[in-house]
């Protein structure tokens, strides 16, 4: 039988008492999350939402939007979480690419309610603890998944930053997430196992390891906001056995007093990426959690991870401690290599190249994005991943820069080009280059490097604070060089390298080459 993406919830039901969520104190068992599943289906079908359509999801971590994640397919249609820590002008524009008949807020985002249905896709706006759950009961009466469901139906579309400024939707499908769950394989889950999802669920980190956890029949805490003594608490609290989380996170946690004293002998394994991290956060973490390490390598794109580090190369003070820079090998139904970007050629081993990547969890597009569909995914599909890297006589991934100069700041992805084309219309400004630079915090975060118009000058607290209003808070420059003009290449090409290298040289967790 071909898998779907429902199948993940109906194969646990018959354990009546098997919990699956576990959120702000209440739990809600596996049958329960299969019945609303089924009552949100059949609400979405009341609706006329069909086959294709698109469901958006706006709000924080809840169990909710698993109504929809599970309900959706059942309609043949998919759900679409958006990043909440955008701004409101972003938001609205991405709910007319997703062109929704459906949007559901939730409570912090209630006051949306007018502008979201403004919108001419748009047929339903509902609010969490408004009138959601009142949509979702007005009969008892359950769908069942569809016969007809296709494996290439989209079930989730994440929205990842472009080039252009308006961030793209990754369709994933049945396909991506039957390759996906296998990892669980690897991280030791089971029916009593507790996973800890505190990533956010627009981010495949958060809604991909809360699959690969209910896969397996795992116990699932949600956590909404991210606040480090709460978060360790937690952690302890419910009994966690495997967590999903970004560098900066694990920083702040192992910077809680008392971290390392915590009894953690529940935690089977911690699996993290999404960013650099440095060799002295790594260690740190080791000697806090006392728990088996899994570096793992991906993005919204690959459906999340695809290399992994294994715990017994987390060896700080061993003979192999140099893979520990390393982004792991890639699992056996993945294939990897480095090529030259220009002509596709094979990387010599250890020689730096593009990362291209081919399997069945690549996506097949962007929504309603064939152009940039047919740059980023080759007719034979390989997904050219913008990072530059190579691979080792082992077969291991070492990667060295980003072809794309995207930044990486906490987990959140940053296009340069998104925030100069806001930069350029500060009126002292003549030139602006954005680029990422080290961070204890966050690994790195965004800097702007500008040249101001003849006669002016810039004041730099000035400048940040009138960034401050004109685009989200992660995307935001946290400092500033004024110079007198900018390093080009011969064709005119702003040389960012250069501009990077004076930050890079000397810092943990990243290399220039």
């Amino acid at each position: 039988m071909p898998f779907r993406l429902t199948d993940v919830v109906r194969q646990h039901v018959s354990d009546t008492d098997l919990v699956a969520l576990t959120f702000e104190g209440r739990n809600t068992t596996y049958a329960e999350l299969d019945r609303r599943a089924g009552l949100a289906a059949r609400a979405l079908a009341a609706d006329g939402v069909g086959a294709g359509a698109r469901v958006v999801w706006l709000g924080k971590n809840r169990t909710e939007f698993f109504d929809l994640l599970f309900g959706a397919p059942r309609v043949r249609a998919g759900t679409a979480p958006l990043n909440n820590r955008l701004t409101q002008d972003e938001l609205l524009a991405i709910i007319e690419d997703a062109a929704p008949p459906l949007v559901v807020l939730g409570p912090d985002f209630a006051g949306l309610r007018d502008d979201v249905g403004k919108i001419d896709a748009v047929q339903r706006v509902l609010v969490v603890d408004e009138d959601y759950e009142d949509w979702l009961t007005a009969s008892d009466e359950v769908l069942d998944p569809p016969e007809d469901a296709q494996d290439d139906d989209c079930v989730l579309q994440l929205y990842t930053s472009g080039t252009t400024g308006l961030p793209k939707g990754v369709v994933l499908t049945h396909t991506q997430f039957a390759a996906l769950l296998s990892v669980g394989d690897h991280w030791g889950f089971d029916t009593e196992s507790v996973g800890l999802v505190a990533m956010p669920l627009f981010h495949i980190g958060g809604s991909g390891f809360a699959l690969v956890c209910l896969s397996f029949g795992a116990r699932v805490v949600l956590v909404a906001d991210i606040v480090p003594d709460q978060l360790l608490a937690t952690m302890a609290d419910e009994g966690v056995t495997n967590a999903f989380l970004v560098p900066a996170v694990l920083q702040f946690l192992v910077q809680v007093p008392g971290a390392a004293e915590r009894d953690w002998s529940k935690l089977r394994a911690i699996a993290y990426g999404a960013s650099p991290i440095t060799s002295t956060v790594l260690n740190r973490v080791l000697t806090t959690f006392r728990a088996p390490l899994f570096q793992v390598y991906g993005s919204t794109e690959t459906t999340g991870a695809i290399t992994q580090l294994d715990p017994d190369d987390h060896d700080p003070d061993g003979p192999r401690a140099h893979l520990m820079r390393s982004a792991g090998r890639p699992y056996p139904w993945v294939e990897l290599k480095a090529v030259d970007p220009a002509t596709g050629e094979d990387a010599a081993t250890g020689e730096v190249g593009e990362v291209w990547i081919r399997s069945s969890q690549n996506t097949p597009g962007y929504w309603a994005r064939p152009e940039e569909t047919a740059q980023a995914i080759t007719e034979d599909g390989w997904f050219r991943t913008g990072d530059a890297g190579y691979l080792d006589d082992e077969g291991y991934l070492f990667l060295t820069d980003r072809i794309k100069d995207m930044i990486v700041t906490g987990a959140e992805n940053v296009y340069p080009i998104e925030v100069e084309n806001v930069v350029s219309g500060h009126p002292d400004i003549a030139y602006v280059a954005v680029i990422g630079v080290p961070d204890e915090r966050w690994g790195e975060t965004v800097k702007a490097v500008v040249v101001p118009n003849e006669g002016a000058t810039i004041d730099a607290d000035a400048f940040l604070e009138w960034c401050k209003d004109r685009m989200a808070g992660f995307k935001r420059p946290r400092s500033v060089d004024v110079i007198d003009a900018l390093p080009r290449n011969p064709s005119g090409k702003i040389l960012k390298k250069d501009l990077r290298k004076p930050y890079w040289e000397n810092a943990e967790g990243r290399q220039i080459g």
